[in-house]
């Protein structure tokens, strides 16, 4: 039998909100997709996409970014079979198979943005890791556009990433400024400063650097 999460009327949910928190730690959190109304997978965020959740204790806004997403059965019991037919023959013919699989993904937090509204709060950006992560429940968000930016104006978020454990760095790192570089509509000027910034990171490491700009095409 199927264990789905809370949902709520998808008219009250914001276009934004995909996820729930299901398990955190101070230096990543992971989140299941929440469901969608039609027989349809759950909409995965891409590999080294933005996301957001707020701790609702401080306030906090914490950033983080999508290192590893996964679709399995919801359970241990029953296991994902070849059935060789296409999605739409699935939702006529096969449509229970729709409740029985579930999307999660990971991310590593990068930074957090300050309540303005507790003691001392200015709402400032900050590049590293928050006092808590999200809780348990929390609402996960994709990143706006325009957070993305500002939060990228520095370049501290790239030694993160490029520390992250059980995670295939490198591909990330590049990910992760493939899709700053397009929201900023080809800011080449951002683009050379963080070549640098990776250029002085990995200054011991050429091999590395040079596998990550390979995977970047301005």
């Amino acid at each position: 039998m199927r264990l789905p999460l809370p949902q709520f009327d998808k008219s009250d949910r914001h276009p934004s909100h995909i996820a729930e928190v299901i398990e955190t730690a101070s230096t990543e959190f992971l989140a299941q997709c929440l469901e969608p109304d039609d027989l349809t997978f759950p909409s995965m965020p891409p590999f080294g996409s933005w996301v957001c959740a707020v701790d609702e204790e401080s306030g906090n806004q914490v950033y983080a970014v999508v290192y590893h997403a996964t679709t399995m059965p919801v359970d241990s019991v029953h296991r994902a079979v070849a059935m060789g037919m296409s999605l739409q023959d699935l939702r006529e013919e096969q449509p229970q198979i729709f409740a029985m699989l579930k999307t999660e993904f990971r991310s590593a937090i990068v930074g957090f943005k300050q309540s303005s509204t507790v003691a001392n709060g200015n709402g400032r950006m900050y590049q590293y890791l928050p006092p808590r992560p999200p809780q348990i429940h929390q609402a996960v968000y994709q990143c706006e556009p325009e957070v993305i930016v500002e939060f990228t104006q520095e370049l501290e978020f790239l030694r993160t990433l490029l520390s992250i454990n059980g995670a295939p760095v490198e591909s990330l790192t590049a990910a992760a400024i493939r899709e700053v570089y397009q929201l900023r509509k080809a800011d080449r000027e951002w683009l050379i400063k963080a070549g640098r910034t990776l250029s002085i990171l990995l200054k011991d490491d050429y091999d590395r650097l040079r596998f990550i700009l390979s995977q970047i095409h301005p």
